[in-house]
């Protein structure tokens, strides 16, 4: 029997000073799992006892698994679904900008709350692309954050601006989706 190549890692090169700070990070791109990788790093925090607070840009009132499995953390994780919809449904520009900004001063007021760990900012990177938020202001308000604080910013189109001043981008790439084959969204799998 012909022995296999050894291909794992087995180098590494270890930072000599590491320095701990609240991280931005953002998931953006194409492809489904933006929302998810947030919620996922939500347990994380609520496994370690964090609070968590997540607003919810454009989802409307939905009733998402998330929303339910949230109510069983109690007030220990939060979610805000200001949303009016999907753009397609709502129709209207001005009113789509005004729901923006209720739902950025609810960001603001978490943001700036002290007892939560970790803010959520569920699809505010497609609110600043379709130009319901400016991205200045964003970047304004995240300077200003708690040093300890840590925020994500999800949804498609993160400005190159957003992207600048993270600590942590990830694009999420479509290769192949079940709506393409005429499969609808799934309860438990999309909301």
């Amino acid at each position: 029997m012909k022995q296999k190549e050894d291909r794992a890692p087995r180098e590494h090169a270890d930072i000599k000073e590491y320095k701990k700070k609240g991280l931005i990070l953002v998931n953006t791109g194409d492809g489904k799992g933006k929302s998810t990788a947030a919620f996922g790093t939500a347990l994380r925090a609520l496994g370690r006892g964090y609070r968590v607070a997540m607003v919810q840009f454009i989802k409307g009132k939905w009733k998402t698994g998330e929303a339910e499995a949230a109510k069983k953390f109690g007030d220990q994780f939060q979610i805000f679904s200001i949303g009016d919809g999907f753009t397609w449904d709502t129709k209207n520009f001005e009113q789509d900008v005004r729901t923006a900004g209720r739902a950025w001063e609810k960001c603001k007021e978490i943001l700036h709350d002290p007892a939560i760990y970790l803010a959520i900012f569920d699809e505010i990177n497609y609110v600043m692309k379709f130009n319901f938020l400016d991205p200045a202001v964003i970047i304004a308000e995240l300077k200003k954050k708690p040093a300890m604080k840590h925020v994500f910013l999800t949804g498609g189109g993160a400005p190159p601006e957003i992207i600048e001043i993270a600590d942590l981008v990830t694009e999420m790439k479509c290769i192949k989706h079940p709506y393409q084959q005429g499969i609808k969204a799934q309860p438990g799998i999309e909301y």
